[in-house]
């Protein structure tokens, strides 16, 4: 423990310039990401150290030192300014997790341009709608999601620029241009863009339950939360191999699978492969990982496998274990100390946050199912939902909410002002979450405050859903709520009434599940469709998902006086 401090000491009189003051960074100086996760750690003598670790789905590895992720994004850098990308645009990252995914996104920063990482998996409809919300100028991605990119092209004026890191012999088109990152002379030096602490970094789009989803604007303070959180909560050391499961393209893949552990100078692990339970735990072993960040749905999924397929491995290098991206169940703790000798400890934090609020702090108590005590310099408290003044009282439900004012909470929403605005009530920020806290502080998540569906820790938003489902020929009205599920928490199920002269049908539902799946992406596709005559609605015509909701949940319906046809 003697490297961070215990939970209780780190509390009295905390203060962000512990960070700032680590990382050398004085405050109204410049302050660029990517220079702070490749420049300054060569510069602290530790060029030759291994950064990335990185192994596809067949088995082939690579492995970059910091003095190549230094080079290598200089390099991108140089690209992109030469191609004609300017400082302040919209620079998307659309790949899979390959090396020129974590390369580009520090690149980038470098000279100036606000990064936009999306889901490999997302279809044309879902990147159309957040290129374009955007104004993205230029797209970084792998020659097997062109047909995606292309699909759109023509309706984004504004995307100059098709950057193609693997074309080999691909037939381009005008506008998409060939770039080789590790072929051609090394760029040992560039001048890095001298960003500020206010200077936008990365636009990450989240969910929302009404309208398109929203681009949760960054700056380039937030790594001083960031550099900070990873140490303290992931408790990442010097000679530590760490592991995130989180994709670049969700929050959790930028702020700890690349910019936290980089920053911290510590070596980490990338898979560029799905979910497989032997798979994992063998390159585990093969590499040694000693910090591990999953998420409750693998954790989960490892569960179903059994305790007997760990056994088959030598998991011993590993010490720390973290989660993140939705509530982890007390089983799964349970289970995790069993199985590994050692309790997965929860982490809560979202997209607007940019780092880890409420935690499981190192060598405090773990209370399965808890979601721990904020982090030193977070004030968290829980509000009356009607009032928006903290509750004293412990055990009662009320709202998420944090006292504004750390350096990883964005700065806004991409053109969306009002939508900014309504994250705030009397002085705090609402996170749309519920919970109470204990007698002892700690944190115990309830749900959600509003229609999103947290699918294996990824937000997917109803309205994104429905409006692709009302284009499918056969639909006529739709609702998109959560599911119970064992596994990811909650999945997507659909309500649709059909158009005269539609029947449901097996052959129906099946094909309405891959129409949206092509569409947006497999995360929106939802699991279970109901056929319905009519769905619930308030008088003014608004469908009432929570009425949908309850019923799937087996929860009260509550207050329906509004519904027209009561």
């Amino acid at each position: 423990m003697s490297h961070i401090g215990s939970y209780e000491s780190r509390l009295p009189n905390f203060n962000w310039a512990i960070s700032e003051e680590e990382l050398g960074y004085t405050p109204g100086g410049k302050i660029n990401i990517g220079w702070y996760c490749t420049d300054r750690i060569c510069e602290m003598g530790k060029a030759q150290k291994k950064a990335l670790i990185w192994e596809d789905y067949q088995g082939n590895t690579k492995t970059y030192t910091f003095d190549d992720l230094r080079v290598y994004s200089n390099k991108v850098a140089q690209f992109m300014l030469k191609t004609g990308s300017q400082p302040g645009q919209r620079i998307c990252l659309f790949m899979d997790r390959i090396p020129e995914l974590y390369i580009s996104f520090l690149g980038v920063l470098k000279m100036g341009g606000i990064v936009q990482p999306l889901f490999s998996a997302f279809r044309d409809e879902s990147l159309f709608t957040r290129l374009n919300n955007a104004g993205t100028t230029a797209i970084i991605t792998q020659k097997k999601l062109l047909p995606v990119v292309r699909k759109i092209r023509d309706q984004l004026p504004e995307l100059k620029y098709v950057i193609v890191p693997d074309a080999g012999d691909a037939a381009l088109r005008e506008g998409e241009i060939p770039f080789v990152m590790e072929e051609g002379p090394r760029v040992e030096r560039f001048d890095v863009y001298p960003s500020t602490a206010e200077t936008p970094s990365v636009l990450h789009y989240t969910s929302g339950t009404t309208g398109q989803p929203k681009g949760a604007q960054h700056v380039h303070y937030s790594l001083i939360a960031q550099y900070l959180t990873t140490k303290w909560v992931l408790d990442l050391r010097e000679d530590d191999i760490y592991w995130c499961n989180a994709d670049p393209g969700w929050v959790t893949g930028t702020s700890y699978g690349i910019i936290g552990p980089w920053s911290n100078g510590v070596t980490q692990f990338v898979l560029d492969s799905g979910f497989n339970a032997e798979r994992w735990y063998s390159v585990m072993a093969k590499h040694r990982v000693t910090v591990w960040y999953s998420a409750p749905t693998a954790i989960r999924l490892l569960m179903k496998e059994g305790i007997e397929l760990v056994r088959k491995h030598d998991l011993s290098s590993l010490r720390h274990l973290a989660s993140v991206g939705e509530p982890l169940n007390a089983e799964a703790v349970i289970w995790s100390q069993e199985a590994f000798g050692k309790p997965f400890h929860d982490t809560y934090w979202q997209t607007e946050t940019g780092c880890i609020v409420v935690s499981n702090y190192p060598g405090m108590p773990v209370k399965p199912g808890s979601m721990g005590k904020p982090f030193p310099g977070i004030t968290a408290a829980v509000l009356d939902v009607k009032t928006h003044e903290p509750i004293t009282v412990p055990g009662k439900v009320g709202l998420i909410a944090l006292k504004p004012g750390w350096p990883s909470m964005i700065r806004g929403y991409w053109n969306n002002a009002k939508g900014y605005a309504n994250k705030f009530r009397n002085g705090w920020y609402l996170t749309g979450d519920r919970s109470s806290i204990d007698k002892e502080g700690y944190f115990w998540f309830v749900g959600r405050d509003d229609d999103v569906i947290n699918t294996g820790g990824h937000l997917v938003g109803p309205f994104e859903i429905e409006s692709a489902l009302l284009e499918h020929p056969a639909v006529a009205e739709s609702a998109a709520v959560a599911k119970p599920d064992r596994v990811n928490m909650e999945v997507v199920k659909a309500f649709i009434a059909l158009k005269p002269g539609f029947e449901p049908s097996d052959d129906l539902d099946l094909e309405i599940m891959n129409f949206i799946r092509k569409k947006l992406s497999p995360l929106a596709m939802p699991q279970e469709i109901e056929f319905v005559k009519s769905l619930p609605k308030t008088r003014s015509g608004k469908i009432m998902r929570r009425v949908l909701r309850a019923q799937e949940f087996g929860e009260p319906i509550g207050d329906i006086s509004t519904l027209e046809n009561d």
